[in-house]
Order: structure tokens, then C-alpha cells, then sequence
């Protein structure tokens, strides 16, 4: 074999050797570049979740401060009611009536508010576990993107981000927690207003309660003289007892002669008596029919129901009749069901016959 051809058969043993490292050398590049881009799309698909649960995050605070505005009106609004009431306290009576169910309306827009609150504050603190559990997966964010360093710039910059919207939600939720508080302030301060309007509409009440007593004792003092002096007339309590006997005859609501002169003397008292009472105190005049517990059975009375009230009827028309108001009176009728003595004799079934007068707040 000549030289010439031993040096060709050398070229050609080289070159397949050159060939397969070329090639080895071409997977392992390939295979470098796929595990770089597996883990490019693992930092991505970690950081987009967190981003997700940021701007869910941002959505309940938003939410959250929402609602405490909402709840910031609704004290206005409280605050409104409570100087409403405060004007209107110490008037007419039917002011009076009008202050405590506003009282009432306050006292449970307070309670609703409290609720609102303590909403609020549980919902502070399920914000503030999110934002700790937040916290952790970003400290393991931040330990994988450690270990990941060949990444670059790009993922530092995102952990930035995150640690920068993490502290702007810390601040939002320390300025949540400060205007809970004042709310809290507030809501007691409110207690204290209405606990204070309670007390001065019970002293106005005692007041005007004093006032009607006066007038009731002069009313009772002068209508015994008016009525002579018997000793079947009494005074119990804030009620003048007078016996149906003397004004009515047995089973009848008609008013005999005697019985319209008595009463011409009572109108007489009531004009008198009401005259000197302020106009600022609404009072009334109650007429109560009572009867024994005997039954009766008529076409015009089929029980002491109808028999009682139609004599308390007959006694307020005669009055009105007479130049009495018919606001200012009120006809009654009990029957037998409230007697004064309940024994089976003659003299308890007198004493439950009666007709009883009582001046009172309307």
C-alpha cells in the first residue's frame, strides 16, 4: 500500500469521532436551555398567583373602606337624630310621645352600628391573617428566587413590588384599625347622649306628673263640696268614688233630675278646675262604670258590660252638654270584673256599684 493512500484512510477514521462529539455537544446545550426555560415558567406562574391574590387582596380593603363609610354615615345620621331630639325635649305631650319613639329609632341605630363595627373589626383580622399568611409565601417567594439567581434583575424587581404593596396594606390597615377606634369613641359618647335624654325626659315627665297632681287635689277637694258631705264619697288614690245609687236608678243609665243637678255642680268644678291647669299639660277626665257582679238580662242590657258603659256614656254626654270639652273626657265601662269588696252581701255590692273619676295625663 502506497503512502498517498494510508494518509486518506487516516482523514476519513477522524472524521466520524469529530462528528459524534459535535453532536453530544449540541444535546447538552439543548438540554441547558430547556431546564432554563422550565424554570423561567415556574417563576412566572409563581409570581402571576401572587399577583392574583394581591389584587384580591386590594378588592377587600376597598370593600372594607366601603363600608366604613357607610357606617360614617349612619352616625351622622345618628348625630342628627340625637340633636333633633335634644330640640324637641320638655314640649306638648305629644312631642313627648314623639321624642321617645325617636329615642327608641336611636338606641337601635346605635346597636346597628355597634354590630357594623364589630363586623369590621372581624373582618380587620381575617385582612390581617391574610396579609400574614401572604407574608410566608412571599418569604418563600423571595428564598426560591434566592436560590434561582440566574433569573435576574426581572424577578428582584418583582419582589420589590410585592414588598412595596405589602407595606401600603399594612399602612391601610393601621389607618382602618385608628378610624375603629374612633368609631368605638363615638359610639359611646352617642350611649352616653341618650342615656342623659333619658334621664331629663324622666325628670320632665315627674315634673308635669307633679303638676297634674296639684290640680287633681284641688279637683277632688272641691267636688266633694260640690257632691256634699257623705261618707259614701271617697278618694282612693288618684280616683274619686262616687256610688252609682245616687246617680242612677237600679239596672237604668238614664240621669234623673237629682242626678243632673249633682252633675251641674261637678261641670261646674271641671270648668273651673281645668281653667287654672297650664295648656301645656294634655289631660283628661276618665269616667269608669263599674256594677256588681249580679247579672242582668235586657234588650238594651244583655250584660254589667253594657249597663257600665252605658252610664259612664250618659254622665260624659251631660258634661259635654254642659261646656266640658269632649277631648278632654273619656267614658269607661268595666262591669262586675273590678270589684272593690268581693264578698256575697248587700253592702260589698254597694260599694261595687260606683262610677269612678280619675284626672289624668291624656
Amino acid at each position: 500500500m502506497s503512502a498517498a493512500l494510508r494518509r486518506r484512510r487516516r482523514a476519513f477514521d477522524i472524521w466520524p469521532g469529530f462528528v459524534d462529539a459535535l453532536t453530544s455537544l449540541i444535546m447538552v446545550m439543548i438540554f441547558v436551555l430547556l431546564i432554563f426555560a422550565i424554570g423561567q415558567f415556574v417563576l412566572s406562574d409563581t409570581l402571576a398567583g401572587k399577583n392574583k391574590a394581591l389584587d384580591a387582596l386590594n378588592a377587600q380593603v376597598a370593600e372594607l373602606a366601603r363600608t366604613l363609610s357607610l357606617s360614617e354615615d349612619q352616625k351622622h345620621a345618628l348625630d342628627a337624630r340625637v340633636t333633633e331630639l335634644s330640640a324637641s325635649l320638655g314640649t306638648t305631650q305629644s312631642e313627648r310621645d314623639q321624642l321617645s319613639s325617636e329615642l327608641s329609632a336611636a338606641n337601635t341605630q346605635a346597636a346597628s352600628l355597634s354590630a357594623d363595627i364589630a363586623a369590621l373589626t372581624a373582618l380587620k383580622h381575617d385582612l390581617e391573617a391574610e396579609v400574614a399568611r401572604l407574608s410566608t409565601q412571599l418569604d418563600t417567594t423571595q428564598d426560591d428566587l434566592v436560590k434561582q439567581t440566574e433569573l435576574g434583575n426581572a424577578a428582584t424587581a418583582q419582589v420589590e413590588l410585592l414588598n412595596r404593596q405589602m407595606a401600603a396594606i399594612r399602612e391601610q390597615l393601621g389607618k382602618l384599625e385608628a378610624a375603629l377606634g374612633i368609631a368605638n369613641k363615638d359610639i359611646q359618647a352617642k350611649d352616653l347622649k341618650i342615656a342623659d335624654l333619658g334621664k331629663q325626659l324622666n325628670i320632665a315627665l315627674a315634673n308635669r306628673v307633679g303638676e297634674l297632681e296639684r290640680y287633681r287635689s284641688e279637683f277632688f277637694g272641691k267636688l266633694r263640696e260640690a257632691l256634699g258631705d257623705r261618707t259614701d264619697v271617697q278618694v282612693v288614690g288618684d280616683r274619686f268614688i262616687v256610688p252609682t245609687d245616687i246617680l242612677f236608678d237600679s239596672a237604668s243609665a238614664e240621669l234623673g233630675p237629682a242626678a243632673q243637678t249633682r252633675l251641674d255642680s261637678l261641670a261646674a268644678t271641671v270648668r273651673e278646675v281645668s281653667a287654672e291647669i297650664p295648656s301645656s299639660i294634655d289631660w283628661v277626665l276618665r269616667i269608669d262604670g263599674h256594677t256588681d257582679r249580679r247579672p242582668i238580662h235586657t234588650d238594651r242590657f244583655p250584660s254589667n258590660w253594657e249597663l257600665s258603659t252605658a252610664r259612664a256614656v250618659a254622665i260624659v254626654k251631660y258634661l259635654v252638654v254642659q261646656g266640658i270639652p269632649a277631648h278632654r273626657l273619656s267614658a269607661n265601662g268595666f262591669g262586675q270584673f273590678q270589684p272593690i269588696d268581693t264578698a256575697d252581701t248587700p253592702e260589698a255590692y254597694a260599694k261595687n256599684r260606683r262610677i269612678e273619676l280619675q284626672l289624668t295625663n291624656r
